[in-house]
């Protein structure tokens, strides 16, 4: 999993990106891209092919149609909504999708060389984060932060929990870790001489 830190030093990289001279349409394309991923926990094959339309000014939320064809209610950042806007004014308002390329929609394979190349500037080892890699960051980091399950489970759109539950081991884990560091009693050595 990707740890917090790492997902810092993307961001940094993407605002050194956004703060250069002209600022280049294709630099709020990443912004928006990666705000999503993280942001939202979506799916690579979801994200791509995102219609123009999908963010909306009024609407804190995305309608995604998943695995399956079901369409589900994903929560929107407001950080989320603001880089999809600024990417969707260098949109065509002819475009059907929000990423287009060509006469369709970015590829889930340029969106993985989009993310690899990403990792490499802002200093994160390349092999190490990809577009679900951020999936799982979103998941396991909100899952840290207190998230219910099962509201987990509907962003993710999952149809079994138990696929969800997955994360909950890497929620273990770093709540093991927590303890034995943070507890107060840790350096207190209870053994009599």
């Amino acid at each position: 999993v990707l740890s917090h830190a790492d997902v810092d030093r993307l961001f940094a990289a993407i605002t050194e990106r956004l703060a250069r001279s002209p600022l280049a349409p294709l630099d709020l394309r990443l912004a928006a891209l990666v705000e999503l991923l993280y942001g939202s926990g979506l799916r690579a094959s979801e994200l791509v092919s995102l219609p123009r339309n999908a963010v909306a000014p009024d609407r804190p939320y995305l309608i995604v149609r998943g695995k399956g064809d079901k369409e589900r209610l994903v929560p929107l950042s407001d950080r989320a909504r603001a880089a999809a806007a600024a990417w969707r004014a260098h949109v065509p308002p002819t475009a059907a999708f929000l990423f287009p390329s060509g006469r369709a929609h970015l590829s889930r394979i340029r969106l993985y060389q989009l993310v690899k190349a990403l990792a490499a500037e802002a200093g994160v080892p390349p092999d190490r984060v990809s577009p679900h890699v951020l999936r799982h960051a979103f998941a396991s980091h909100l899952l840290a932060g207190g998230a219910d399950l099962r509201a987990l489970q509907a962003m993710l759109g999952h149809a079994d929990i138990a696929t969800t539950e997955i994360y909950t081991a890497v929620d273990r884990s770093h709540r093991v870790r927590l303890v034995n560091r943070d507890h107060p009693l840790v350096d207190l050595d209870l053994r009599r001489s």
